[in-house]
């Protein structure tokens, strides 16, 4: 049996740090369309086409770790005959595992796209921090020195 080397699949979800849930969501189905961005290193952007929706029947909601975009269509009353019907005006409800630390920001709807900021915010507690090696007397030399350097 050959090991793969699956961590390519968990740099490229948008902050994922979940394989299992991104195997699971593959059998979804995909309605409506989305497109997922790497804006830079620490943000992100969810771009859904949601034609024949709007703003009023789009909801976004983020509980814990997942954002849940829900479409809620209004129905039509008039009595219509199709001889071709392509727009799926019809309710969705689509769900993102979001990694540890993002957060949605903005999230605007225009001319038929639901556009939705991301950002990770990793706490200072949670960065890496460089340590200075003392010596066998216990001096350190001059550790803000150090810190000051990194952080330039």
């Amino acid at each position: 049996m050959r090991t793969f080397d699956l961590t390519p699949l968990y740099r490229s979800a948008i902050g994922f740090d979940r394989l299992a849930n991104l195997l699971e969501q593959r059998g979804e189905p995909s309605y409506p369309p989305y497109n997922i961005e790497l804006v830079s290193e620490d943000q992100y952007r969810i771009v859904m086409a949601l034609a024949g929706f709007t703003r009023d029947e789009v909801e976004i909601v983020t509980e814990r770790d997942t954002l849940h975009v829900t479409g809620r269509k209004q129905k039509d009353e008039t009595q219509r005959t199709f001889l071709h019907r392509g727009i799926a005006a019809r309710d969705f409800e689509q769900r993102f595992q979001l990694a540890n630390h993002v957060k949605v920001t903005t999230a605007s709807f225009d001319n038929g796209m639901l556009t939705i900021e991301l950002v990770r915010e990793v706490p200072e507690a949670f960065k890496p921090r460089k340590i200075a090696i003392g010596d066998a007397n216990g001096n350190t030399g001059n550790v803000q020195a150090l810190e000051q350097r990194e952080a330039a």
